[in-house]
């Protein structure tokens, strides 16, 4: 049978309808879908198995090393492919989900880049995966606006001033429900992935530009490579030059980071860089070590800074394994969100997001990533005082760095511990987060902090992990330890829960979604079977 004459996807019958949802679900696009799914959703199933078995692995013996079968690799003498012109300058990235707004704002922000996110900034609702598509489509073809319900109207700039988009796309653990190939859902990834190059690769080329994509959650080369042969299959569906995608890796799994080398070389005809996050990773760690005892317990997560000596140890190997091979270190997210209201606040967390982005440019970044456009000029006053007119910093090869395998994991080196506090902030968080996900909003600010998936990941994993070790917070002067246990953590989500009552009020307490949202983070953060992530179960609740 020829791929031609193959069964398309399928739209499940339980999609709501979308506006022009034909616009994007066209015959021509869900029989492409089709083809991605049939080709490589075979392999992830067993790149998934063989992740359970590398987390089997380390749970028996609570190490990693960088891999031997691949010495040759990070031995060799090779780079990837020169980044397109629309890539060669990142100094400033800002990220979003692709909601209508979001995209206008997005792409008049000042900033070089703009990860348009299908992933954790996004809950994946069936209007949030079409209506997505359709925003940028329509961005790119100039014909969107916006106007609020307040009457406020956003439009595009001048095309010229508009920031080069690249799409991050689904991890390769989830699924999307409302897209079946005889009868498999197809992985959520692939359509993103799909749905964007089908209807904008060949659009894109023509602006000067191309098919630019963020790679989430990737744990090993082997992932890297399906993505590669995704990428080279797709580009000759659509009749493109080979090597018009680029990929931008995010090592936001400790196991991502003992292949930086590897995954960059698996992906080297399309990769443009690697980016240093920070939620994600410390979820992964606390993950793949959840049983491997005293010296893997991470204290507060916002004791956990970029300056910590195990982080301080990934981000230097990032930068140099980036520049020895020809390709963009990205820094991480500034998440604050500013307030209208207290000066005061925003001058404290304007300095740390300078100090911060002064630290990333002055390590050897690239470009780093904000979460709002007032951040917009901090993050590029940072960048413009180290490279001035220089597009980007790769000269530095940083050989001055020599990180080990045993750094990379020596959390134990962070002098701080948990605290009560950080209990009582990770359940505020998890709940509020969780709330707004299963209302079909990714994106959600939270304590002047703009929140996505991964900080609802660390916060119930956090919980998970200190009842598990046993942690004992220590009590604040004249008052008694207290010790992490299911019951204590309950009753501070309960106490929680009553606190958001009072303050949204009974009528919009009714109407959200505050008690799913409260259970769902205790059973994943205390369960017995830890889930590996969070998005699984909730997906399962997620209205549309």
């Amino acid at each position: 049978m020829s791929a031609s004459a193959q069964p398309p996807a399928v739209v499940s019958g339980t999609a709501g309808p979308v506006p022009r949802a034909e616009e994007v679900l066209t015959p021509q696009a869900l029989a492409f879908l089709g083809e991605l799914h049939r080709r490589f959703a075979p392999r992830r199933a067993e790149l998934l198995e063989l992740r359970r078995a590398r987390r089997a692995e380390i749970a028996r013996t609570a190490t990693l090393d960088f891999l031997p079968q691949t010495a040759h690799v990070r031995d060799g003498d090779w780079r990837v492919a020169p980044a397109p012109a629309a890539l060669e300058d990142r100094r400033v990235e800002i990220t979003g989900p692709t909601d209508r707004k979001m995209t206008i704002n997005a792409l008049n922000s000042g900033a070089r880049i703009w990860l348009a996110d299908f992933e954790d900034a996004s809950a994946p609702t069936w209007e949030n995966v079409v209506g997505g598509q359709l925003n940028l489509i329509d961005a790119y073809e100039q014909r969107i606006d916006f106007t609020s319900p307040e009457g406020k109207s956003y439009a595009l700039k001048a095309a010229d001033d508009l920031a080069t988009v690249v799409v991050r796309p689904r991890g390769w653990h989830l699924d999307e429900r409302h897209l079946t190939v005889e009868g498999e859902q197809v992985p959520g990834g692939l359509v993103d992935f799909g749905l964007y190059f089908f209807h904008n690769a060949q659009r894109l080329l023509d602006l000067g530009k191309g098919p630019y994509f963020y790679l989430p959650k990737t744990e090993s080369h082997l992932e890297a490579r399906l993505w590669n042969e995704v990428f080279v299959f797709a580009q000759d569906y659509v009749g493109i030059p080979q090597g018009s995608v680029r990929a931008t890796v995010l090592i936001e799994t400790i196991t991502a980071a003992y292949e930086m080398e590897e995954i960059l070389y698996e992906l080297r005809d399309h990769a443009s860089g690697l980016n240093a996050g920070r939620w994600d990773y410390l979820f992964s760690i606390v993950k793949n070590f959840r049983d491997g005892g005293a010296r893997f317990v991470l204290p507060d997560r916002n004791a956990v800074t970029m300056t910590a000596p195990f982080m301080r140890a990934y981000t230097e190997l990032l930068v140099r394994t980036c520049h020895r091979r020809g390709a963009h270190a990205i820094g991480g997210m500034a998440a604050f969100i500013p307030s209208r209201r207290d000066a005061d606040v925003n001058q404290v967390a304007f300095e740390k997001v300078k100090a911060d982005k002064d630290r990333e440019a002055a390590d050897g970044f690239d470009g780093s990533w904000v979460a709002h456009p007032d951040l917009v000029p901090i993050a590029r006053a940072s960048f413009d005082a180290v490279l001035g007119e220089r597009p980007h910093q790769k000269d530095r090869l940083r050989e001055d760095v020599h990180v080990t395998a045993a750094e990379l994991i020596d959390v134990a080196s962070l002098d701080a511990r948990p605290t009560f506090a950080g209990l009582r902030n990770a359940v505020q968080v998890g709940v509020r987060y969780i709330e707004a996900w299963l209302r079909g909003v990714g994106a959600v600010a939270i304590f002047n902090l703009m929140e996505d998936a991964a900080t609802a990941e660390i916060s119930r994993s956090q919980i998970w992990q200190w009842v598990n070790a046993g942690v004992v917070f220590e009590g604040a002067e004249g008052e008694a330890a207290v010790k992490a246990t299911p019951e204590l953590v309950r009753q501070v989500a309960a106490d929680e829960l009553l606190a958001i009552r009072d303050e949204v009020g009974e009528d919009a307490f009714a109407e959200g979604r505050w008690t799913e949202a409260h259970e769902l983070l205790i059973r994943t953060a205390l369960d017995t079977e830890y889930v590996d992530f969070l998005t699984l179960p909730a997906y399962e609740q997620l209205a549309g």
